[in-house]
């Protein structure tokens, strides 16, 4: 199986300032943290707020020049800090964030947030363009119809899937998906990552996944990275990790989060839809 992404002994610093009291310092956020993730897998990445694990998302995502260490892309090194990214290498590479309201422009149309990266990146006439995002929007579960409205008229789950469609755009090889269900409600999160499922699938994806939650990243990951502190303190397979974490973090952090497995939610939201069905044929 070829790999997809690779960082060896990657690390990012941060300059501090000095005030009247304290010296200009510098903060190591990630301290020479090492990954592969192979085609069509997924790598979860988890730790508590403060572990470095979105630090280390941005740098995947060639959004942030590492400080130190090696990135590569399908086995090309990638250093934005000393060379500009081609554009060939910027569409193999997309992100999905957090916050659904906060990633789309509210002035634009959801059509052309769709069509813009075809727009910026190729040669593509309007009429393919269009027929490209609309076909998107097919793929994540929306309508034709909601191609001229704006995010504001959609839901918190609809804009996750818009930014997910606008992600895939340009058929990328590689999502870097930042917590990308945890401003949803349990139902919604259930049915988006039954999405990214069903596209990783699709399209032979490769995901870095960075999560808090431990029910999301048991049921969506492949291998797991532990972060604590900028290091990473535990890497295996979700299996190994899961049934037999090593480091005294691993078994804290798994301890201190109550898991609730997403088939149970799926199950329970399943049960509402029935009574509501059975409330209304009577």
């Amino acid at each position: 199986m070829s790999i997809v992404v690779e960082g060896k002994a990657v690390t990012q610093d941060y300059h501090v300032p000095g005030g009247m009291f304290a010296r200009a310092r510098t903060v190591r956020a990630v301290k020479g943290v090492d990954f592969t993730v192979e085609k069509g897998k997924t790598l979860a990445i988890v730790g508590e707020s403060g572990s470095g694990k979105s630090t280390l998302a941005r740098i995947v995502a060639l959004i942030d020049a590492p400080s130190g260490g090696v990135l590569k892309i399908e086995g090309q090194e990638v250093d934005i800090g000393r060379k500009r990214l081609t554009s060939q290498m910027r569409s193999k590479v997309q992100m999905v964030f957090q916050n659904p309201y906060g990633s789309l422009n509210p002035r634009q149309k959801v059509g052309d947030v769709l069509m813009e990266p075809l727009q910026l990146n190729t040669s593509l006439p309007a009429s393919e363009r269009r027929e490209r995002a609309e076909a998107m929007l097919a793929k994540v579960g929306l309508a034709p119809e909601h191609f001229n409205r704006y995010p504001h008229m959609f839901s918190g789950g609809q804009r996750q899937r818009i930014a997910i469609a606008r992600a895939l755009m340009l058929n990328p090889t590689l999502l870097v998906l930042d917590e990308p269900v945890s401003a949803l409600d349990l139902s919604v999160q259930a049915q988006v990552l039954n999405l990214l499922a069903d596209l990783q699938e699709e399209f032979e994806l490769t995901y870095v996944f960075i999560s808090h939650d431990l029910s999301v990243v048991r049921y969506i990951a492949d291998d797991v990275l532990v972060m604590n502190q900028g290091e990473a303190v535990e890497q295996g397979t979700r299996e190994a990790v899961f049934a037999d974490p090593q480091h005294p973090y691993t078994r804290q952090l798994f301890a201190a989060t109550p898991i609730t497995s997403v088939e149970t939610i799926r199950a329970r939201v399943e049960r509402r839809r029935e009574i509501l069905a059975a409330r209304h044929a009577g």
